[in-house]
């Protein structure tokens, strides 16, 4: 049996391997935590095995059997990084019932001699209250502790009969246990009902202890007397055993079981690792009645509360049969380890959870807690590695260098040297020759590159001149060397680039942005054009050039409007929209780069607006960094209402302020409407599926009406000329709007002949008529008159054709009206206006022309015979009707 030492003093030698050496840690590299009925330390950095375990007493030389016999385990990272893991009821702990004190000392490390550094560190917790039954898997033992009934046992050394030497006659590794005349006699093993004494458990790499209450059972997993059994589909190990006491007339039996779980418990797919544990253990239970108390989940032994799950896409769900833990691959807890297979670079993903279960039985009513610390290892995953090349072309070959970028590798991975065809160049011999050979990390440390630049006029670039194509080509051969640390495994990734530079000096690329366009000017400095441009993803063809390109002597201009479908949106706000346009002159032997250039721009467009009568207007453009994104599946913060006009780029929003989830709150004395554009939840959750893009599409808008405000309002008075009339009769007045097929106003087109197909700039004859009115003294006055793109006379976007009775003067083809005379279809001419306009088509920031446009009028009724002013003063005549040129929309 072995014994709970009074000392508690515990010592560790590490022995370095690693070929650099490591910095001897200072004492506040070492951390003890207490874990529930573990203790964990954490050493950092430290180095990759145990070479020795002392204690105050006795030396082993077999650090695993001790550690599985005692209640150890060690882990380590590919960072040197190391933790420590004791049962709270290991061999060396100062065991007081409630109270555990452990002492460890570190060696750390030099040639093992009194003078290497030793570090101290020791830990007491307190572990209440204990439960009738603990089972603790670790990685490399499982343990039992069972409360039992018996008497106070003592425990009593004996001069152990085998095993590993004593240092000191104080020290004792056997024993035995008598009480009250108890004795501990014999552990039967099931089910092959093998028996052993005390001394030949212990002999087979087994422990087993009593403390003042608890009897304490450890194994190894794959001991002799352990055997696996089926439960609930997933492979358990299982010890199970009885060990008996005697007295003189009376034997009594504690029977204590551990099942752990077996690597055969998890499945992998490429993204996730999935961990099954049966919810009824079968040989822990006497019956099928038991209630699940707790379940927690943890990595290395430590709890993780609900937001640290979530944060690091751990999952935990409870079935009928099954506790099942999904954890991605790559997730935070774990790391991933290099390895070479053939030549060929593979990595694996390491991960550490816990699971915590706490039930009860309702008929012996008796508790059990359940801990298993199981280390999780994904088979090894191809990562053949990449050479990237970023070699700018622009540039005259005396200057020019290949910029290559070999990876992406774990951080055990490192560069020793590089073959090139003429001879074989270590990294320091590399960045000496002035290649400037570097290691570069991601952000989140867990992932390096290697980058180098090799000139073009370095002899181990090989040159060939092309004359007849005016081209010279570099070709740059080369083999990597690599090493995997710490098992010091090579391997080597092979690589050839080229470049082709013309022999003429590059153009030059600038740009500039106004409030609508980007305008990007190419200067090819007195030479012919030697280049193809691609602006955006579209090369610049010669309509593409007709529509957009203006040229000099030696250069020319792109001009752009920021929302061409060229451009990419980068970002979008209530007040502007920032918009970038990307243009590559390529080599047209080869298509490489010879000049990049990106321009990007905040063009002030107002997407929302507010009106008076309670109503908003809003539009969500498609950004760069939602590619998969249909704007026309978009919606305010109510599902149901989408966008009233969309398409691959766009989408377009009317709303009232008191609808579509619109929330309204008060500042002051301003009321605030807000409202949210973005994806359904589930299609949102499908978008990111689709592009491997956790990007989230949200747009707020918002509306602020000033809640009390007080309006001056001034008039004055003057006697009527005249008294109202009204006429005699009843009825109501009753106008219509027709469009004349021509200049001469006698024919119409009828109702079905809509819609109504004319060209651009093609004249529209509109004639407004007071149809049920005989009183020669009222007038019709044309009011406000417009147009747009649906039925809605409220609809956006609107243009603007009269405008309190005039043409609109911001019109570059503004109407004409024309005079009206009486004839004999026209009684009265004052009932009758007439007005020409021209057919056009929405041209402007967000849409695409629709093809159909609806015109809308207002008019007045007014007193021709005594005209008081506004409105009824009389119908505009035109000034200016001579200026010609393309509608825009207003929004």
């Amino acid at each position: 049996m072995i014994i709970f030492l009074s000392s508690g003093l515990f010592c560790l030698l590490m022995a370095a391997v690693g070929i650099q050496a490591q910095q001897t840690p200072s004492i506040n590299d070492l951390t003890a935590e207490c874990l529930g009925n573990v203790i964990r330390l954490s050493v950092a950095p430290l180095f990759e095995e145990f070479d020795a375990v002392f204690s105050e007493f006795a030396s082993y030389d077999s650090l695993p059997g001790l550690a599985t016999q005692c209640g150890f385990s060690f882990k380590f990272d590919p960072m040197g990084n190391a933790m420590f893991f004791a049962s709270l009821q290991n061999c060396f702990s100062q065991n007081m019932d409630k109270m555990f004190s452990l002492v460890m000392q570190f060696r750390l490390p030099g040639n093992h001699t009194t003078e290497d550094p030793v570090y101290r560190v020791g830990k007491t917790c307190s572990y209440t209250p204990w439960t009738s039954r603990e089972i603790l898997c670790d990685r490399n033992y499982m343990e039992v502790s069972v409360r039992r009934t018996l008497p106070d046992i003592q425990t009593i050394p004996k001069q152990p009969t085998g095993g590993p030497k004593a240092r000191s006659g104080n020290f004792r590794r056997g024993a035995e246990a008598v009480a009250s005349g108890y004795k501990m006699t014999a552990v039967v093993f099931s089910p092959s009902k093998n028996v052993m004494n005390v001394d030949e458990v212990q002999r087979k790499g087994y422990a087993i202890a009593n403390t003042l209450t608890r009897l304490v059972l450890r194994s190894p997993h794959n001991a002799e007397e352990t055997y696996l059994q089926n439960v609930a589909g997933v492979p358990m190990r299982v010890l199970s055993t009885s060990t008996f006491f005697e007295q003189k007339w009376l034997v009594t039996r504690v029977d204590a079981t551990a099942v752990c779980p077996t690597p055969e418990a998890v499945a992998f797919t490429p993204e996730v690792i999935t961990w099954y544990m049966p919810k009824h253990i079968d040989p822990l239970f006497s019956s099928d009645a038991f209630t699940m108390l707790e379940v927690y989940m943890g990595i290395d032994a430590k709890r993780l509360d609900t937001e640290e799950m979530a944060a690091r896409n751990y999952s935990v769900l409870v079935t009928e049969a099954h506790i099942i833990v999904e954890i991605p691959v790559g997730a935070v807890g774990g790391n991933f380890k290099s390895h070479i297979q053939d030549d060929q670079y593979f990595v694996t993903y390491t991960i550490e959870p816990m699971l915590e279960l706490l039930w009860i039985e309702e008929v012996a009513h008796e508790n059990t807690s359940y801990k298993v610390l199981f280390p999780i290892t994904t088979p090894p995953m191809a990562r053949p590695p990449q050479v990237r090349n970023y070699t700018p072309l622009d540039t005259v070959p005396e200057q020019a260098v290949f910029v290559l970028e070999l990876g992406t590798f774990n951080l055990d991975v490192e560069l020793l040297n590089i073959t090139f065809p003429t001879m074989v160049l270590t990294v320091a011999e590399c960045n000496a020759r002035g290649f400037n050979v570097q290691e570069q990390r991601s952000p989140d440390n867990t992932l390096k590159t290697f980058r180098m630049e090799v000139p073009f006029s370095d002899p181990v670039v090989f040159k060939e001149r092309r004359a007849e194509q005016g081209v010279t080509t570099f070709t740059l051969q080369l083999i990597y060397g690599l090493v995997i640390f710490p098992e010091y495994a090579p391997f080597s990734h092979s690589a050839v680039v080229d470049a082709v530079l013309l022999d003429i000096v590059p153009p030059s690329v600038t740009g500039y942005c106004d409030q609508e366009n980007f305008h990007i000017t190419v200067d090819y400095r007195n030479q012919e054009p030697f280049f193809v441009v691609l602006v955006g993803k579209r090369l610049l063809n010669h309509e593409f050039a007709q529509q957009y390109l203006t040229e000099g002597d030696t250069d020319f201009t792109i001009t752009l409007p920021f929302s061409s479908p060229d451009a990419v949106f980068e970002s979008v706000h209530s007040s502007a929209v920032r918009s970038r346009l990307d243009v590559a002159l390529l080599n047209p032997y080869n298509n490489m780069t010879i000049k990049y250039f990106s321009l990007a721009c905040s063009f002030l467009k107002t997407l929302t607006e507010c009106f008076s009568n309670g109503t908003m207007t809003a539009l969500a453009v498609k950004v760069e960094s939602a590619p998969g994104l249909n704007p026309g599946q978009l919606t305010l913060s109510d599902p149901a209402c989408g966008p009233t006009y969309s398409d691959d780029r766009f989408a377009y929003f009317h709303f009232t302020v008191n609808s579509c989830g619109t929330t309204r709150k008060f500042i002051n004395n301003v009321m605030l409407y807000e409202n949210e554009i973005s994806l359904p939840d589930e299609l949102e959750v499908k978008l990111n599926a689709t592009t491997s893009s956790e990007e989230e599409y949200q747009l707020k808008v918002s509306c602020s009406y000033v809640a009390n405000i007080t309006r001056t309002l001034a008039f004055l008075t003057r006697p009527r000329d005249n008294e109202p009339f009204a006429e005699t009769g009843t009825g109501r007045l009753m106008v219509r709007m027709r469009l004349a097929q021509d200049a001469s106003y006698n024919t119409f087109h009828q109702e079905e002949d809509y819609p109504v197909v004319r060209y651009l700039r093609q004249p529209l004859h509109f004639e407004v008529e007071l149809t049920t009115s005989s009183d020669p003294k009222v007038a019709l006055v044309l009011d406000h008159c417009w147009a747009t793109l649906n039925e809605d006379r409220d609809s956006r976007p609107r243009w603007n054709l009269i405008i309190n009775g005039c043409e609109n003067p911001e019109d570059p083809y503004r109407v004409v009206f024309h005079p009206v005379e009486a004839d004999a279809r026209v009684r009265f001419p004052p009932h009758v206006k007439r007005f020409e306009a021209y057919m056009f088509s929405f041209a402007g920031d967000a849409v695409e022309p629709s093809g159909q446009v609806f015109v809308h009028c207002d008019v007045v009724i007014c007193d021709a015979s005594s005209p008081t002013g506004g409105p009824c003063s009389g119908q505009c005549v035109n000034q200016d009707n001579l200026k010609r040129g393309q509608r825009q929309h207003v929004k």
